[in-house]
């Protein structure tokens, strides 16, 4: 009985540490805070979802993070710094189940995609950005947490978000433009639901720090409102397969296009061995056999390009092309020909 049992546990083991299984289902099948996370529960109760599939989330959010810097700086007068903390994966159900109450959710609508998003704050960024407005000092919202905000207060935490939602929407006009704009703003977290509890999203987490004061703040954007432009965030960096990308197809399809090509027109073809080609001496004839209506075939290379007859332009030998331009010509023999 014994053997059978630490067999079982070797078997145990090689399963929860298989690193090649891990990236093949995107999911870390390691124990989080106390949660099982191995086998069959990894793949139904995980909310973690590789990001690592879409590379240009990152750039799009870490360019958010400057922006953010520059607006919040301009709107408070102060000295604020956003950096992007990291960026994973979340089911939007653990999303919203996991958003204190007393932050503020700004849902944001994109025309180009017709899908939305969230951008939220804490209520410490809250409360610290309407004070600095409405002439306070930093850091100066300690204990504010638990009420709730009024009317005055929203509509300052409404022109917060708005910027954000504008830096969003240019970071993410470098890969395309999404047309994001903020519908508005919910302090209750269930209100704000735009997908399915089970819905993958990509999860940008900020962290924003005012002098010696910090807080943070977050961008969720559903993986279905990003599906239009999969292909694009698949990149590894801005500009690839881009504007430059055409540019250069253009040229290089005008350069191709007026390159020269040596066409051969044959008459007529002949096989012969090579005991017939050596026995050939200086006046030999040779002869085809050609039929009565006998047309002359236009080769690039060893690749038949055109077919038609022979005949006189003035003081020139001319073909009259009465056949289609192969179009399938292997590619390989044209470049030979060239």
């Amino acid at each position: 009985m014994e053997p059978e049992a630490s067999a079982n546990e070797q078997d145990d083991v090689v399963w929860n540490e298989a690193s090649p299984l891990s990236d093949l289902l995107g999911f870390d099948l390691g124990a989080e805070e106390g949660q099982d996370r191995s086998g069959l529960k990894a793949l139904i109760n995980s909310a973690l979802v590789s990001h690592r599939r879409l590379p240009m989330l990152d750039v799009i959010f870490d360019r958010t993070a400057r922006l953010m810097s520059t607006s919040l700086r301009q709107l408070t007068n102060e000295n604020v710094e956003v950096t992007l903390d990291n960026v994973s994966s979340m089911r939007f159900g653990d999303f919203i189940q996991s958003q204190p109450q007393s932050g503020v959710i700004g849902v944001i609508h994109s025309k180009a995609f017709d899908g939305y998003a969230l951008v939220a704050a804490d209520g410490a960024l809250v409360h610290s950005v309407v004070d600095l407005l409405l002439g306070g000092r930093r850091g100066s919202s300690a204990g504010l947490d638990a009420r709730s905000l009024t009317a005055i207060e929203l509509g300052l935490a409404n022109r917060m978000l708005a910027l954000l939602t504008e830096d969003f929407n240019e970071a993410f006009s470098a890969v395309k433009p999404a047309e994001f704009t903020l519908d508005r703003i919910e302090t209750t977290p269930r209100f704000a639901a735009i997908a399915q509890d089970a819905s993958v999203c990509a999860l940008a987490k900020f962290k924003v720090r005012i002098e010696d004061f910090s807080a943070k703040a977050v961008i969720l954007a559903p993986h279905a409102m990003i599906e239009p432009v999969r292909e694009l965030l698949l990149r590894d960096f801005i500009g690839e397969s881009g504007a430059a990308d055409q540019l250069w197809k253009q040229q290089f399809s005008k350069g191709v296009s007026s390159a020269g090509v040596d066409l051969k027109a044959v008459l007529a073809d002949r096989v012969m061995t090579i005991g017939e080609l050596g026995a050939l001496k200086p006046g030999a004839t040779l002869t085809f056999s050609t039929a009565g209506d006998a047309r002359i075939e236009l080769r690039a290379g060893n690749s038949p390009v055109a077919r038609g007859r022979v005949g006189r332009l003035g003081d020139i030998i001319a073909v009259k092309l009465d056949g289609a331009v192969n179009k399938d010509a292997p590619v390989s023999d044209i470049e030979d020909a060239a």
